[in-house]
């Protein structure tokens, strides 16, 4: 009966898909506005608290395409059901950890709930649409994460400030629940036949070496980039790399078809997938951290402030559709990439303790810029490949977008500790203590780091930070106006026909 069901009922599924898609950013994004408060309630350091995020990136994007590969061979409909189950129970969870170490555990497996609810949902939309239908429905799938990103921030902010920061994963628990009940009622049950065999080895070298590799740049500002485990860890994350890459060229049945790097325009699209995380995602995680704690704002506040950037993604990326017609999609990432890091440097322009107000019109900048490339791009992800290859494409470019969005989360996070503590060093002789107040302020902890030096003067330590914040952001800016240009030249071709 559900089969007859799903298959009278596409769109049924598809609304599934795009429910648990849009659970994922909340979940990403959605503690960031309660962070600092996380961090102090659960005592976290520096770095666990950085790993709150960066936890559910790494096993969410190295995850990725060996959720496929079960989905394929144990059946979408059952994995996906699996997936969103295990996330909302997985989201409650969150509520009652008693320490920082449980709630980075928890994380991870969240993203491994994450990766397995990706990956079933659009092969299990693969099954339900044909040709310009199926563009169409990976498109809204995109779309619903910046719903999600839209949500997240003033919705977990409303919820914090009335009920505490556990209550802000209640509305995950309702989406996934909701995406649970329609894939379980609505899905076929499909399986590929010739799905055997799962790449363990091939999943287990790429996890490993994301691990290694985020673990040392997250660890790099705190011990220094020469601390003998710090060069470990890279060491490890470079043979692993290289293992990976070696085992994928001999395996029958590859995790990631490396073949596909063949096509300029689908390295392009990886290009274009990884182009978000510097000029918005890691704003999204960095920026409310810092009205927070360095700002000084309420939680409402902060919430109305970064909505000014996610919102435009709940209108424009569906005209980013239309304007296809008229102008080229490597236009149209490439013009949107360039005004996103206008306003990324705009924003570096804002003062530390300016009102929200004063942020808005840069991060509505930001927003307008990458809603372009962010309607654009999960489509192309599947068109610039022959029409056989469309599955594994949309994997890969759903693990580099996600493992992306991790190693820049952690870049950048490194980046800004590291600059904070130049600018400390300035006025504060101990490099030890610099070290120790600049972790503090690149998580939002002011308190903390002012107790370090109780000799400088509260306004000094805050225009370190400003200094800082300001450099970080033009750096940010270039690499995105740099990316521009690469994915302009790399997608300038016509597309792949689909039929």
């Amino acid at each position: 009966m559900a089969d007859e069901l799903s298959r009278r009922h596409p769109m049924a599924v598809l609304i599934a898909v795009c429910l648990a898609s849009a659970s994922m950013p909340l979940a990403f994004t959605g503690p960031t506005v309660a962070l600092p408060s996380i961090g102090k309630a659960l005592g976290g350091s520096p770095v666990s608290i950085n790993w709150a995020t960066n936890a559910y990136l790494l096993t969410f994007g190295s995850m990725l395409l060996a959720a496929g590969a079960l989905a394929d061979r144990y059946g979408r409909k059952r994995v996906f059901a699996f997936a969103t189950a295990g996330f909302a129970i997985l989201s409650a969870m969150l509520a009652f950890v008693p320490d920082m170490t449980s709630f980075n555990l928890i994380r991870a497996a969240e993203g491994v709930m994450a990766a397995a609810a990706m990956s079933a949902g659009m092969a299990a939309l693969a099954q339900e649409f044909e040709g310009s239908g199926r563009l169409r429905a990976f498109s809204f799938v995109g779309v619903s994460f910046g719903v999600g990103l839209s949500l997240a921030p003033i919705a977990s902010a409303y919820l914090y400030e009335m009920f505490g920061w556990r209550s802000i994963f209640g509305l995950v628990v309702a989406f996934d629940v909701a995406a649970f009940a329609l894939g379980t009622f609505y899905m076929v049950e499909t399986r590929d036949p010739a799905a055997t065999t799962v790449d363990w080895p091939g999943c287990v070298s790429f996890t490993v070496a994301l691990a290694a590799l985020t673990t040392a740049i997250l660890e790099g500002p705190g011990r220094g980039w020469s601390d003998p485990m710090v060069v470990a860890f890279f060491a490890v994350a470079i043979a692993f790399l290289i293992a990976f890459v070696f085992i994928e060229r001999r395996v029958a049945r590859p995790m990631l078809d490396l073949d596909l790097f063949r096509y300029r325009q689908f390295a392009g699209v990886q290009l274009l997938a990884a182009a978000p995380a510097y000029g918005f995602v890691v704003l999204l995680i960095l920026l409310p951290i810092r009205l927070v704690g360095i700002d000084g704002m309420s939680a409402p506040e902060v919430g109305q402030t970064m909505f000014a950037m996610s919102a435009p993604l709940l209108v424009l990326p569906l005209l980013a559709g239309s304007l296809t017609r008229w102008l080229s999609p490597a236009t149209l990432c490439g013009l949107g990439l360039v005004v996103s890091s206008l306003g990324v440097f705009w924003l570096g322009l804002v003062p530390i303790g300016a009102r929200p107000a004063d942020f808005v019109p840069a991060l509505l900048v930001i927003g307008v810029g990458i809603s372009f490339p962010w309607g654009l791009m999960d489509g192309l992800a599947v068109s610039v490949v022959p029409k056989e290859r469309a599955g594994m494409a949309a994997g890969i470019f759903g693990t580099v977008r996600v493992a992306g969005e991790g190693i820049a989360l952690a870049l950048v996070t490194a980046l800004l500790s590291g600059l904070a503590q130049s600018q400390v060093s300035k006025i504060v002789s101990q490099p030890t203590t610099s070290s120790l107040i600049a972790e503090r302020l690149s998580t939002g902890n002011f308190g903390g780091a002012s107790a370090l030096a109780p000799e400088v003067p509260q306004p000094t330590l805050l225009a370190s930070y400003g200094d800082a914040f300001g450099t970080l952001t033009l750096c940010l800016a270039a690499v995105t106006l740099i990316t521009a240009v690469v994915v302009f030249v790399s997608l300038r071709r016509p597309a792949v026909a689909q039929e």
